[in-house]
């Protein structure tokens, strides 16, 4: 490993899994939207899939997008 080698942060990590699984989530919904099923929770027709996926997604860039500003060791 080079010297110039810079480490990703936690945070990196946490946003690319927020990402990823806001993603799944998402693409569930919109699944579900034009699918439904033949139960019904109490709220399925506030899709919720499709507001926690997109909320996901949003915090997901919002952690990629931080720039670490810790001094080096």
């Amino acid at each position: 490993m080079t010297q110039n080698a810079k480490m990703k942060t936690i945070w990196f990590f946490v946003g690319l899994l927020m990402v990823l699984i806001g993603g799944i989530i998402t693409l569930t919904g919109v699944y579900l939207y034009f699918n439904p099923q033949v139960t019904h929770t109490a709220l399925a027709e506030t899709h919720p899939n499709l507001w926690w996926g997109g909320i996901m997604i949003i915090f997901g860039i919002i952690m990629l997008l931080i720039k670490d500003n810790g001094e080096e060791t």
